[in-house]
């Protein structure tokens, strides 16, 4: 099933960043001509609401202008997302093995609390839908209002004004019991004067006429729905509504400058102005969010002033500036729309079994099966690498005795594979055990490690400080060492937070710098200091281990061959289909500290029908970004196709790792 919040988010948070930029850019520019007139501010601010209605589409059709500096700040909206889920229990489990997965892009999830993008998605359409009902209402308000309406007395007086301000279109004047002078109408244009009117000066009436007339001339009833679906539907945006504000005042201040340069008194006019706001102050009608009011009190103080003042510019300006106006707004938005965010061999076959146990029984050597057994664990069959590892711990005993380092690093192997292949907990630990009873040496080290963690599940913190601090002390290198520290640490942690925390630093100093471990152990760390309060402290530790983490699953993907155009499905693209799948395994780390959570990963799916060229687009740390990474690069997928052949396609893989 097509997962809408998946499809839709990456489209709207790249839309919210754009939106944010085009507005920002207009407020920069209307700000750079303020002390140009009205009228050319007024075109700023309309060219910005055509230039976000037109956003969305543009963003959607452009070919893609790939920058990688806007990595960090554009998602990657690659239009096509698969989806897997790794389940494990507190304990150690079998990863899934290989299967063929049914031909979709998408896997099923099972349904959780509501996720966030969702919440925040259905509230920009609710508002979206409010603010575009809310003018949809007041249009019908409108043709309500007019058919309702009489003749004004003053349509003869409004027609002969409007020759003369060279109007051609018919302007019809009607009167109503309304109280503010209005303008609305595109195809029809019409002007609505109040009853009260009659009882106005000739002066007043020509006045208000003049300035209704300056909107018609001026199409402002066209520009005001475009202003006003902009803000319906970049409402949640304060830029949007500072916009909103300023393409209203800026609106009627061009309007006033007409008025006044038909030869109005400027006195006089504000005058009337001010009588008219005065007077009739009642409360908003419906029909206000598609009309074009006479005198908002918001707005009267700064138009007072303006038409007061001898030293405001008010030039108006013809169709010659709208339309540079436009075609600079286009050539503003249309690269922003186009912004997007940047984007194997053949597996070996393995040997015989049955041979390669000959041949390493004739010459008695282990080392000739540990490749093939190693090759049968990576594809997944268990029963051919148990046979491997068998016989290498049979040669290991013959050759070098029970109390050999040999032996306990088979025995440790075999406890490895059981662990793999989904043996019990106690059978696992058996081998472990058997495998350091010969003594404490660098190559048990997994052995006591892991029966350290076991403890530390079974709620036996001493036997597991015990186990893992044996393990530190036998470690092979440092990295080993720092994190059977770390977890000495996590160990501690409840216990003693002041030793737990000389713990956690002791082990960054002993791993390699930025290494895999060490990622591990900032993140074990920053949990550690959040849970004391000092999130301060925690931060920076968080984001170098995220860092850290995505640059080795970018270590981790397989690299295309050679660059190409990558595309995007839709059109004449088809997707390419999930073939086969290998489900993440848990790392131990993340197990023991029940991690949980959504790697989101960015891939190029070639040709050939392997994923490529992968960055991390939303990772959870402890490993498991790197570990859906190494499932993902296992994945085959028939690849997209344009008239039949392959192409390269971009596209997002979700790996839910939760724990049972």
């Amino acid at each position: 099933m097509l997962n809408w919040t998946a499809t839709l988010w990456p489209l709207a948070a790249s839309l919210a960043i754009k939106s944010a930029l085009v507005l920002a850019i207009a407020c920069l520019a209307a700000f750079a001509m303020r002390r140009a007139s009205a009228a050319a501010r007024h075109i700023v601010w309309t060219a910005c609401a055509a230039a976000l209605l037109a956003l969305p589409l543009l963003s959607i059709s452009l070919p893609a202008l790939r920058l990688s500096a806007v990595n960090a700040i554009l998602p990657t909206d690659t239009g096509l997302v698969f989806r897997s889920t790794a389940t494990a229990s507190s304990q150690p489990s079998t990863p899934a093995t290989p299967r063929t997965a049914r031909p979709s892009t998408a896997a099923t999830t099972p349904a959780h609390a509501l996720d966030p993008r969702t919440a925040i998605l259905g509230l920009w359409t609710a508002g979206a839908i409010l603010g575009l009902a809310q003018m949809l209402y007041a249009c019908v308000a409108l043709r309500r209002l007019r058919r309702a309406a009489i003749w004004s007395p003053d349509a003869d007086d409004a027609a002969a004004l409007a020759r003369a301000l060279g109007i051609d279109t018919p302007v019809r004047v009607l009167e109503t019991p309304h109280a503010m002078p209005m303008t609305f109408g595109i195809r029809r244009p019409t002007v609505l004067m109040p009853a009260a009117a009659a009882d106005w000066t000739e002066s007043r009436r020509r006045i208000v006429l003049l300035h209704e007339l300056a909107h018609i001339l001026r199409g402002d009833a066209a520009t005001h729905l475009i202003a006003r679906t902009a803000l319906s539907l970049y409402w949640w945006n304060p830029l949007a509504w500072t916009a909103w504000r300023e393409f209203l005042k800026e609106r009627e201040r061009a309007a006033d400058d007409l008025v006044l340069a038909a030869g109005a008194r400027q006195s006089d006019y504000a005058g009337h102005l001010l009588e008219i706001a005065r007077a009739m102050q009642s409360a908003p009608t419906p029909a206000a969010a598609a009309a074009i009011a006479m005198a908002r009190p918001s707005q009267l103080e700064g138009r007072l002033l303006a038409i007061l003042s001898d030293k405001v510019n008010r030039r108006n300006h013809g169709r010659t500036a709208v339309l540079v106006g436009a075609v600079l707004a286009i050539a503003v938005v249309l690269p922003i729309a186009a912004l997007r965010a940047q984007n194997t061999p053949a597996s070996p076959t393995p040997p015989d079994v049955d041979a390669t146990i000959r041949a390493a029984t004739s010459q008695k050597n282990h080392q000739l099966l540990e490749p093939a057994a190693d090759l049968y664990e990576n594809l997944y069959k268990y029963q051919e690498a148990l046979a491997l590892r068998e016989a290498s711990l049979a040669i290991r005993e013959q050759e070098n005795g029970k109390d050999s380092a040999q032996y306990a690093e088979g025995l440790m192997l075999l406890g490895n594979l059981l662990a793999k292949r989904g043996g019990s907990a106690r059978e696992v630990a058996d081998y472990y055990t058997q495998a350091i009873q010969s003594g404490d040496r660098p190559e048990v080290y997994p052995a006591l490690f892991r029966l350290g963690m076991r403890a530390y599940h079974d709620q036996n913190p001493a036997q597991a400080f015990d186990y893992l601090r044996r393990a530190s002390n036998v470690a092979r290198n440092g990295n080993e060492s720092g994190i059977a520290t770390t977890w000495m640490a996590n160990v501690q942690s409840s216990q003693d937070p002041v030793f737990a925390e000389s713990l956690y630093r002791n082990a960054m100093t002993m791993e390699e710098f930025d290494s895999p471990e060490q990622a591990v152990t900032l993140d074990f760390f920053a949990r550690f200091l959040k849970q004391q309060g000092r999130d301060g402290e925690a931060e920076p530790l968080s984001a170098h281990a995220s860092d850290l983490h995505k640059a080795r699953v970018v270590a981790l993907s397989p690299k295309s061959a050679a660059p190409a155009p990558v595309s995007r499905v839709g059109g004449e693209i088809k997707p390419p289909r999930l073939s086969t799948k290998v489900e993440p395994q848990y790392t131990d780390d993340a197990r023991s500290a029940k991690i949980t959570g959504v790697v989101k990963l960015y891939v190029v799916i070639d040709t050939d029908g392997l994923a490529k060229d992968a960055h991390v687009l939303q990772g959870v740390g402890y490993g498991l970004d790197e570990k859906a990474m190494e499932a993902v690069s296992k994945w085959t997928f028939l690849p997209g196709t344009r008239g039949g052949e392959p192409v390269r396609v971009e596209a997002q893989i979700e790996i839910n790792f939760r724990l049972l």
